[in-house]
């Protein structure tokens, strides 16, 4: 259900499950993380995204909750599966941007929010609402959600499972950019344009900061060595022969 298209330095990854409005059932978690992985491998960017102008994904396939009924491993196996497919994402080491538009419910929003950066386009819609089905969100996931809205934006979101639209989860913080789908071409195109290594080292930088990390050896390290690269050298040379 996903189609990964690689052009240049950037790869596109799209939800293409239209006949269930891109729910995500259990074999596609597991396929989400190998078109992450591959995306890694062969791009410096990817934009993840649903079909264009229509729905970006409705959330885990529902269809597939009546076994879940009687059956307490293969709820662990859900489980599981939604964790691998998502943290892979979370943890590829290229920037990843999602491109919402349309509907994006319930463990959809959880894959935006897998990625580094949200653009939400004017029909954007998100809503969480296992609530309303009397069920739970993942802990992982609503600790992201935390990290990004606040406590009490995710405490309206869960516990009142209504729907927001795309300038309001701006507002919150559960979208960075409130635009339409040029905006995440556009902001794709320059982190392209940026290099590879500086672009692992600042998104492992962001992230651990948002864990509270304010100092890390490994950082400290990338840090220095980033000043002894040839991509420096390189680009400080084009830099100083530009026209004045």
């Amino acid at each position: 259900m996903f189609d990964l298209r690689i052009d240049g330095a950037i790869a596109r990854l799209r939800l293409d499950r239209p006949e269930a409005r891109n729910a995500v059932p259990l074999s596609g978690w597991g396929e989400l993380a190998a078109a992450a992985q591959e995306a890694a491998g062969a791009a410096r960017v990817l934009i993840l995204s649903g079909i264009p102008g229509g729905v970006f994904c409705a959330g885990a396939d529902i269809s597939e909750f009546d076994r879940l009924l009687e059956d307490p491993a293969a709820r662990a196996r859900f489980r599981k599966a939604i964790r691998h497919g998502l943290d892979t994402l979370r943890e590829i080491p290229i920037p990843t941007i999602a491109l919402i538009e349309g509907d994006c419910y319930g463990a959809g929003v959880a894959v935006a929010m897998a990625c580094d950066i949200r653009v939400a386009a004017s029909g954007a819609r998100f809503a969480i609402t296992p609530a309303k089905l009397g069920i739970s969100y993942p802990q992982e996931d609503v600790h992201r959600l935390v990290s990004l809205v606040g406590a009490g934006q995710a405490a309206r979101l869960l516990l009142g499972a209504q729907g927001i639209d795309g300038a309001e989860a701006a507002r919150v913080g559960l979208a960075e950019v409130h635009a339409d789908a040029g905006a995440a071409e556009a902001l794709a195109s320059a982190i392209a344009g940026n290099d590879p290594s500086s672009l692992r080292t600042l998104k492992s930088a962001v992230r651990l900061a948002a864990m509270g990390v304010a100092q890390d050896e490994g950082q400290e390290r990338a840090f220095d060595d980033l000043f002894g690269s040839g991509a420096l050298a390189e680009r400080l040379r084009a830099y100083r022969s530009r026209p004045r």
